[in-house]
């Protein structure tokens, strides 16, 4: 039976690898369409977690998995030998930095390399990771052609970038639409056929390389835009002007305005992150992404600037930033979510504790941090508890992450120093002192 009949019947099944915030939400859109899925992580508490029925991510309902599990639809595992039981592969993994700033593929590699050796022939392989133009061409194909499969004949070769946004209320993975590139037109047609299964509308492209870039282009865009706002925030800053409302203004344009708006820093596994993908990829071309890297620049300054009026307005209280209690409100990288992956918080806790800040961080949504690739040392430190003694007991309360769940008016009653970066407290009334930031 072929691979489209396969999809056709529903007799075929699906391997996510990786079960994260992308893969865990594509198995169940598949097991809502009645596919049988197959989950492989390496973390085996993802793996327990999943066959007992129960979510490790807030916004995603237990009761979902618990139905898949229930009707045999989900399955996870941390056997990679069972890829022999799938007709798809769809590879979710993550594709980081290194320490000088150039992609780490390693999660990728690493993971073909436990995956290609087991591939049936018929089977489709398809990256969703965000990666740079070629990776598909160049890590995939290769491993998949010294296996001896041919792709668009033994093997269907694919690109579809992930477009999750975890904590949207408006869209779910399925309702996003779905760009796809194959390494053959009989690969695209495959990959088409696959998301058509799960995704409401496809958007085919002529190439890997073209769905590859599309991603980018995408971070990038808000990159670029959300640099450009931050710097003109710094501007206003220096000229006693509100950029909030600035922004509000500019935004009642019904024609070539987009309002973005300014923060403490990038967070999220693809916005810090993605730009310099191509950056580093264009250099072998000899091209210089000096606008992307500019904008980069500047994003990743903003924590440096938060700590700068943080420290001034702890200045203008005769207090020194050294000794000074600074609570940090919100570790997760954006609001009503626990995702903290690159989340700039991490950055201002870094940044406090070097000048000698007694530094903590309340976030409901993350009662305690657990393991990360680049800030290991706060591991095991547990969001204090919002009580009017704690908040009142701080020097300054930094808000880094706006939660709804977050009582600004009992903020500003208790606090006596709000550093906002956010502008949470503009309509808020109360006692303590604000600074935007």
């Amino acid at each position: 039976m072929s691979f489209l009949t396969k999809l056709q019947s529903k007799d075929a099944v699906i391997g996510v690898v990786g079960l994260g915030y992308v893969g865990l939400p594509l198995i169940l859109a598949f097991a809502a369409k009645g596919f049988r899925c197959v989950g492989f992580d390496i973390d085996a508490s993802k793996v327990a977690a999943i066959n007992a029925g129960t979510s490790y991510i807030a916004h995603i309902d237990a009761a979902h998995i618990q139905a898949g599990v229930d009707a045999k639809l989900i399955a996870a595992t941390a056997d990679f030998t069972r890829i022999t039981e799938v007709d798809a592969v769809i590879l979710c993994v993550p594709t980081p930095l290194d320490v000088h700033m150039e992609p780490d593929l390693s999660y990728v590699t690493d993971t073909l390399d436990a995956v290609v050796p087991h591939l049936r022939p018929g089977t489709a392989l398809s990256l969703e990771s965000t990666t740079y133009p070629g990776t598909t061409e160049e890590e995939v194909v290769t491993r998949v052609v010294a296996r001896g499969l041919v792709p668009g004949e033994s093997v269907f070769v694919v690109y579809s970038p992930e477009r999750e946004d975890p904590g949207n209320p408006h869209f779910a993975a399925t309702n996003i639409p779905k760009v796809v590139g194959g390494h053959t037109a009989a690969c695209l047609a495959a990959g088409t056929a696959l998301y058509q299964a799960a995704f409401d509308t496809i958007v085919p492209v002529s190439s890997c390389k073209v769905a590859e870039l599309t991603k980018l282009l995408e971070n990038i865009y808000r990159s670029v835009n959300i640099g450009l706002v931050n710097e003109l925030k710094t501007v206003a800053d220096a000229m006693d002007i509100d950029i909030w409302e600035v922004i509000r203004a500019a935004a009642t344009k019904p024609f070539g305005f987009t309002p973005f708006y300014p923060g403490p820093g990038l967070g999220g596994h693809c916005i810090p992150i993605d730009p310099f993908y191509l950056t580093w990829k264009a250099r072998e071309f000899g091209v210089n992404t000096r606008f992307i890297e500019l904008a980069g620049q500047v994003n990743r300054a903003m924590p440096e600037y938060v700590v700068h009026r943080t420290a001034m307005a702890l200045n203008d209280r005769s207090k020194a930033v050294k000794g000074s209690r600074i609570l940090l409100l919100g570790l997760a990288y954006k609001a009503d979510v626990d995702d903290m992956r690159e989340s700039p918080t991490f950055t201002l806790l870094d940044r406090f504790a070097a000048l000698g800040a007694d530094v903590a961080y309340h976030d409901p949504h993350i009662p305690e941090i657990g393991p990360t690739r680049e800030h290991a040392n706060w591991q095991g430190m547990k969001s204090l508890p919002w009580t009017e003694e704690i908040i009142g007991n701080q020097d300054a309360v930094v808000i880094a992450t706006n939660h709804k769940v977050y009582d600004l008016t009992q903020l500003a009653a208790w606090a006596d120093l709000v550093v906002d970066t956010r502008n949470a407290m503009a309509a808020i009334q109360g006692t303590a002192a604000v600074v935007k930031a």
